[in-house]
């Protein structure tokens, strides 16, 4: 009998010992992620940190040894280029820009969504790949041809030059789509009862429900429109319809070691997509794994 519970008593122990074990391991790699999520944050972090220390410090803290890690708070720079060059005006071109192929890229990536995921017809699979494929494309593999577009219509150095070639993404198309295939059948047969058409739809029931997907599709396209400098390089050689990425190379050459007015310049072309980052981020890992899609089945 004592031989029993002496056998029980040490099993228990090795159990227990397993589970705090097994418990102790957890918190370590809990802990450790925590730690290389902190790392990463950092490397894309401190850059940002960097220019708005040299941008708000004192004229020379570039080069200060032990470096400036504080910033000092101090506008006058930044309020130098608003007033003493053209960056207004570039940043107003880049706000045109930008907004027009948002919202075109929201239209388009809207309707060819809905197309396929909402209609049953030959092929409808073999295009989606197709789209896939486009996805993959880089960007440098079609600027020949979209010149030659361009260039044949008549749209060189033209705010729709800038534009048009990136008026439909095939991402947006793909989230859409995805965001679409959730919405029951049934949603769509109540409306065409109610009378509503398929725009109607779209406006009312659709797009509203599919919200972490308007917002991601406007994030990315903002990032990927604000940030163009090779497609406007090309494109442009007047300065009148150039955005604020080519005016930082402007200014490259006109501030030449200048890092403080330089980098406050950086500061305000920076500053829209931090802001617009700050009120679409949260809904894009909600776009990605299929959350808060409004609808209650």
């Amino acid at each position: 009998m004592k031989n029993t519970r002496s056998s029980i008593a040490s099993s228990e122990g090795r159990s227990g010992g397993r589970s705090s074990w097994k418990h102790s391991t957890g918190h370590l790699t809990l802990h450790g992620r925590g730690v290389a999520q902190l790392l990463i944050g950092l490397v894309f972090i401190l850059p940002v940190y960097w220019v708005l220390v040299i941008a708000t410090g004192h004229h020379g803290d570039a080069y200060a040894i032990p470096p400036v890690l504080v910033p000092a708070m101090q506008f006058g720079a930044i309020g130098f280029v608003l007033t003493h060059t053209n960056i207004v005006h570039y940043f107003l071109n880049s706000v045109f820009i930008t907004t027009t192929t948002i919202v075109l890229v929201l239209v388009t990536g809207v309707l060819a969504g809905w197309g396929l995921a909402a209609y049953h017809y030959r092929g409808r699979e073999a295009l989606f790949m197709v789209v896939i494929g486009v996805m993959m494309l880089p960007q440098q593999a079609l600027i020949v041809t979209q010149f030659n577009v361009m260039f044949h219509l008549g749209l060189l150095d033209t705010y729709a030059g800038l534009i048009l070639p990136f008026g439909a993404s095939s991402a947006a198309i793909f989230l859409f789509r995805q965001a679409f295939l959730q919405l029951p059948e049934s949603f769509w047969d109540v409306a065409r009862l109610e009378g509503a058409n398929v725009f109607q739809y779209l406006w009312r029931v659709a797009v509203p429900t599919a919200r972490p997907a308007v917002a991601t599709v406007t994030l990315l396209t903002f990032i990927v429109s604000w940030s163009q400098f090779q497609w406007p390089l090309i494109m442009t050689s007047s300065k009148a319809v150039q955005p604020i990425e080519l005016a930082l190379s402007h200014y490259m050459a006109s501030f030449s070691n200048n890092w403080r007015d330089l980098t406050s310049a950086a500061v305000i072309a920076l500053v829209p997509v931090l802001v617009i980052f700050a009120f679409t981020q949260k809904y894009m890992v909600k776009a990605v794994v299929g959350e808060d899609r409004g609808v209650t089945e």
